[in-house]
């Protein structure tokens, strides 16, 4: 499913803690894609010490829906944090193969945002 260690899959995500100015470690995120059948995951991961996923999925995937889910109720958890959003789930489409998807996701107790990254 998610590429090897050294490998950057095609899609990849940055989660920051804007309520802190830091980025999000150890944030838990699965990435599935829509399939005739319903919802198949493809890859999932753990954001590192800079808050990001490298090896979320596979190196190639084919166009379509895609989505990637966030738990960020366990994230805000483990500090004691309350939050509104137990998790974040952010839905998109590749269009083009041959580009790189970065889908960057920000994050405070209340509130969250995403924008195509590159």
């Amino acid at each position: 499913m998610s590429t090897s260690d050294g490998e950057r899959s095609h899609i990849t995500t940055h989660v920051l803690d804007t309520g802190t100015g830091r980025p999000a470690s150890g944030v838990k995120a699965t990435l599935e894609h829509k399939s005739a059948s319903g919802w198949q995951e493809v890859g999932s991961g753990r954001t590192d010490d800079d808050g990001r996923i490298r090896n979320l999925g596979p190196a190639r995937v084919e166009a379509g829906n895609y989505r990637i889910t966030f738990d960020t109720g366990s994230y805000f958890g483990e500090t004691g944090t309350e939050t509104f959003f137990p998790e974040v789930v952010l839905s998109f489409v590749i269009a083009d193969v041959a580009q790189h998807y970065h889908v960057p996701l920000l994050i405070s107790p209340f509130a969250y945002s995403s924008y195509r990254g590159s």
